[in-house]
């Protein structure tokens, strides 16, 4: 296993408080009271679609859907890094992949729009061998391009990787790319039981991913 490849939010780092605070700006600027960080974490896998959902009740089919979400966008973009950090342990396995000559990169559904200035503001924009957004290529996650094309980027074969992720997404677009897949306890989860997804490996904590590199 030369590269290790990861999710974003809920795997590389906990961007849950700043999407809830975008959907909660929302809710104030109607007057509503805030939505608990606890209840709007638990969707944050789901983007848009599921905080919408928590704020305001509303799907996609929601005639107001479209404008809601640009709004909901908008706001985040403005306010992207304000309290995401990466999760705990996650900077030391970045250091000792570094540090034993593997490439690592991530590969998210989040939109290059957003991934790309989240990490650079975070500090791993340069450091990262590729950063493959849900619009990189024509397919998102749980389709293997994405994946496909992270190995392309960093000119190695699919089999060579470990996919890494909080969501039974990451695991089948891992598998389906011909990767090593790790799940992680310690994500969003989507309400998902990740013993469930059939992964080589699942870990409490970032550091035991290396377990999946021998």
């Amino acid at each position: 296993m030369r590269a290790v490849l990861f999710d974003l939010d809920g795997t590389f780092a906990d961007t849950a408080p700043d999407l809830g605070r975008a959907v909660n700006q929302m809710r104030a600027a109607r007057g509503m009271a805030p939505v608990a960080l606890a209840d709007t974490r638990r969707v944050t896998s789901l983007g848009a679609r599921g905080l919408l959902g928590i704020g305001f009740g509303m799907g996609p089919d929601h005639a107001d859907y479209a404008a809601m979400r640009d709004e909901f966008l908008q706001i985040y973009e403005n306010n992207l890094c304000c309290d995401t950090r990466l999760f705990p342990g996650m900077a030391e396995l970045v250091d000792r992949l570094e540090a034993d000559g593997r490439l690592w990169g991530i590969v998210t559904n989040k939109a290059e729009r957003f991934a790309l200035p989240l990490l650079q503001q975070l500090g791993y924009g340069q450091r990262a061998g590729c950063i493959i957004g849900g619009d990189t290529t024509k397919h998102m996650k749980p389709h293997p391009a994405p994946l496909i094309a992270a190995a392309l980027k960093l000119d190695l074969p699919p089999a060579a990787c470990v996919y890494v992720g909080d969501d039974e997404r990451d695991i089948q677009a891992g598998k389906a790319a011909g990767m090593r897949t790790v799940a992680v306890r310690f994500g969003y989860l989507n309400g998902s039981d990740p013993d469930s997804w059939h992964a080589d490996l699942v870990v409490e904590q970032p550091y035991a991913i290396l377990d999946a590199l021998a």
